[in-house]
C-alpha cells in the first residue's frame, strides 16, 4: 500500500491547470482568472443621485423648512441642461445624473409638494436641513480608472461578474471548466427504466459521478454504459479522450481483477496506467494514467459506490479543481468533537468514516457516524455530510477532537437561516 499523499502527488503531477481562454462573462461563473482585470472607466461613470428626491443647492437647505420652486425633472437614463438657480429644485430619480449646481439631494420622504406662487407652478417644502454632498454618489466612488478590480487567480462569483459588466468587460481571460467524461462498463449494468434481469444491477455509480462532477462546477459528459467488449470500450475511451479533458470510470481496479476496462486501459496507455493500493478505507484500490496525444487524465475509481464516492472526493475532485486553476483544491477540513466513540482496529490505513456534522448551541461542531459503514451501503452514505478522518489506531472516544472533511457546508444541522434568525419578524422590519 502507498500513502494517500503519494497517490495524490502522482495524480497532481499529471493534472496541470488548463490554458486560459476568453470566456463570455455570462459563462464564467466559477472560472479562475488568468490575470488581473484593470478598469478603464470609473464606476459610477458620473455624479448621480443616491435616492429618489429633489436636487437642490446646498446653500438653500442649510436650514429647514424651506420652500423651493420645482423647475424640472430628471429620470434615470436621461439628463437636463437646466442649471439650478437660487431657490430652485429639480425632481430626480435614483441613479440619474445630477443637474449642474446640485449640492445635495433631499429624499422624497422629507419633501412636501405645494402649489407654486400664485398657483402658476409647483413648489416644494424641504422639511429637513441637508449638508453639502448628502445623498450624492460621486463618479468613481466605487471604481476609479486604472484600479485593479479583480486579481489574478480569482474564482469568479456572481458579484465579480457584475463588476466586470459594470466596467464594460464582456469576456474575461480565465481557465475553462474541465469537461469530464464518465463511463460505466459491464454486462450486468441495467439502465432505467429497463427491468432487472438475473444478476443485473442498476448503474448508480455513473449517475452519482456525473452529479459529483456537476456539483464541483465542471462540465459532465455522459459517455454511457458499455458492455464488456474490449473493442467497444476502447472506442468509447478514445472518443472520450478526444472531446473531454478528463475521464472517470468505476470498477475493475482491484488487485487480481481481469476487468475489460483494466485490460483496455493497459493496452491504450501501453502499460503506463498506475494500479494503486492506497492506505485508506474505503477506496483502497485506485488507478490513474493519461490517455491519447492530449494526455487526458483517466481516474479509475473502485466499483463499490461508497468507495467510488470517497475516491472521487479525495483524488479525482482535487485534481480536477487543479486543472480548473483553483488555488484551494480540497473540501474544507475542520476540527469537531466526536459525539460518540469512533472505534476502529489498527490496519495500516486511514479510515474515512461517513458522519453527520452539526453545530452545537455553544457554537462548536459535533460529529456522529451514520449507521452502515460498509462500502456498498450508499443509502447510509447519502445521509452523511462529512467524513471523519481516523488515523491508524484504535479510534477515538466520545468527547475527543477529530478532523472532519465537510462535504456539505450549506446544510450543517444547527445552522440557522435568516428566517430562523429573524423568527416571526418580517425581514423588512429587521
Amino acid at each position: 500500500m502507498i500513502p494517500l499523499t503519494e497517490a495524490r502527488s502522482i495524480v497532481f503531477s499529471l493534472c496541470p491547470p488548463r490554458p486560459p481562454v476568453a470566456i463570455p462573462v455570462d459563462l464564467a461563473l466559477g472560472c479562475v482568472t488568468a490575470g488581473p482585470v484593470v478598469s478603464a472607466v470609473p464606476v459610477p461613470p458620473f455624479d448621480n443621485s443616491a435616492v429618489d428626491g429633489y436636487a437642490v443647492r446646498a446653500a438653500d437647505v442649510t436650514t429647514a423648512p424651506v420652500v423651493l420652486a420645482d423647475v424640472d425633472a430628471v429620470m434615470a437614463g436621461s439628463s437636463t441642461d437646466r442649471v439650478l438657480g437660487d431657490g430652485e429644485a429639480i425632481r430626480i430619480m435614483t441613479g440619474a445624473p445630477l443637474p449642474e449646481g446640485t449640492g445635495a439631494v433631499s429624499m422624497i420622504e422629507d419633501v412636501e409638494v405645494l402649489p407654486g406662487p400664485g398657483g402658476t407652478g409647483d413648489a416644494i417644502r424641504v422639511g429637513r436641513p441637508l449638508v453639502a454632498g448628502e445623498n450624492i454618489r460621486r463618479a468613481g466612488d466605487d471604481i476609479v480608472v486604472g484600479q485593479e478590480v479583480i486579481v489574478a487567480g480569482t474564482r469568479l462569483t456572481p458579484a465579480h461578474l457584475g463588476v466586470l459588466v459594470s466596467i464594460g468587460v464582456d469576456q474575461v481571460e480565465a481557465v475553462p471548466r474541465p469537461r469530464v467524461g464518465v463511463l460505466s462498463t459491464g454486462d450486468e449494468l441495467t439502465p432505467l427504466p429497463d427491468p432487472l434481469g438475473p444478476g443485473g444491477i442498476r448503474d448508480s455509480n455513473r449517475h452519482m459521478l456525473l452529479a459529483l462532477v456537476r456539483q464541483a462546477g465542471f462540465q459532465p459528459v455522459d459517455l454511457g454504459v458499455v458492455p464488456d467488449d474490449e473493442e467497444r470500450v476502447a472506442a468509447v475511451l478514445q472518443d472520450g479522450a478526444g472531446r473531454c479533458d478528463a475521464l472517470v470510470t468505476s470498477g475493475g481496479v482491484s488487485v487480481g481483477d481481469r476487468d475489460v476496462v483494466k485490460a483496455t486501459l493497459d493496452q491504450l496507455t501501453e502499460g503506463a496506467m498506475r494500479w494503486m493500493q492506497i492506505a485508506i478505507r474505503p477506496a483502497k484500490p485506485f488507478a490513474f494514467g493519461v490517455l491519447g496525444p492530449g494526455r487526458v487524465p483517466v481516474f479509475g475509481l473502485p466499483g463499490n459506490p461508497v468507495s467510488a464516492l470517497v475516491s472521487f472526493e479525495l483524488l479525482a475532485a482535487p485534481a480536477l479543481r487543479r486543472m480548473a486553476g483553483r488555488q484551494r483544491i480540497d473540501r474544507p477540513v475542520v476540527r469537531a468533537v466526536a459525539a460518540s466513540n469512533l472505534v476502529r482496529r489498527p490496519d495500516g490505513k486511514v479510515h474515512f468514516v461517513r458522519a453527520v456534522a452539526g453545530w452545537t448551541p455553544e457554537g462548536s461542531i459535533t460529529v456522529a457516524p451514520v449507521p452502515g459503514q460498509q462500502s456498498h451501503q450508499l443509502h447510509a452514505a447519502a445521509v452523511a455530510n462529512a467524513l471523519v478522518v481516523l488515523p491508524d489506531g484504535a479510534g477515538v472516544a466520545a468527547g475527543e477532537t477529530v478532523h472532519v472533511v465537510l462535504l456539505d457546508v450549506e446544510h450543517l444541522p444547527g445552522v440557522a437561516g435568516i428566517g430562523e434568525l429573524l423568527g416571526a419578524r418580517d425581514v423588512s422590519a429587521a
